[in-house]
């Protein structure tokens, strides 16, 4: 049993929240009224993961996209109330990491997503404010075999612009919406760059830049750290943790 305020204190040591100028809060975005024995992670506090925590009785939902981002009204009326009613009369605890855990070397979406591909020598670069990685697969793969790789690691088939036309072995990556980094990517000497989503201009950008471009899913590419934080929590205060996946195809 941990309270949700020691749960925040030792995940903004382990991410290093402070070294980050992030979009939005780090760290215990609403406080519940019980200590937490069980704990939910997901990839976005949306009313249906909120919903579905609340059916297995969670103390606190852990995700990675949270709540008040810069630029939005911080009212909570409308769908915002919505959420934040449903989680306060429930009284349950709402963490987020959104950079911090992008950028973790051990537990983060970026290392993580390594792991899952096979991606060997994973290592973050200047590229992308430290937000892209760089590594090598383990013997050259033609695109479309890369893309059949992605699609069964992750559990969708990617997006691939077809820039290069040539083997791939080194890959930079950025999961998320990280489409507009593909330029400093290409400054790394890599065969291939793969993010989440993708934008008119990326298409462009990757032909005449001669990388190939894999838009891999938001949402898919940004599923595997915080399952990674949840299971790491668990071990350390000894909680039941359970990943909630919300499907979302984007």
């Amino acid at each position: 049993m941990v309270t949700s305020l020691e749960l925040e204190a030792y995940c903004n040591e382990l991410l290093s929240t402070a070294a980050f100028d992030d979009y939005c809060p780090n760290g215990l975005q609403v406080e519940g009224s019980r200590p937490v024995r069980r704990l939910v992670t997901g990839v976005t506090a949306s009313l249906a993961l909120i919903e579905a925590a609340i059916v297995v009785e969670a103390d606190a939902l852990l995700v990675h996209h949270g709540w008040f981002w810069k630029g939005e009204s911080p009212c909570l009326t409308g769908l915002k109330g919505r959420r934040a009613r449903a989680l306060i009369t429930a009284g349950a605890s709402l963490l987020a990491y959104h950079l911090p855990l992008d950028a973790h070397p051990e537990l983060g979406n970026n290392r993580q997503l390594a792991a899952r591909l096979g991606i060997e020598a994973p290592e973050p670069t200047p590229a992308g404010h430290g937000l892209v990685w760089r590594g090598r697969l383990p013997e050259p793969l033609e695109g479309e075999a890369f893309a059949v790789r992605v699609g069964a690691a992750l559990g969708r088939v990617p997006l691939r612009i077809a820039g290069r036309g040539t083997p791939l072995v080194t890959i930079a990556w950025c999961t998320g919406a990280a489409q507009g980094f593909i330029a400093e990517a290409a400054t790394l000497g890599v065969d291939a760059y793969l993010s989440g989503e993708i934008s008119e201009q990326t298409t462009h950008l990757a032909r005449e830049l001669g990388l190939d471009y894999f838009a891999a899913g938001h949402h898919a590419t940004e599923r595997l750290g915080i399952q990674a934080l949840g299971e790491h929590l668990a071990a350390r205060f000894h909680l039941e943790h359970r990943f909630l996946d919300i499907d979302n195809p984007a």
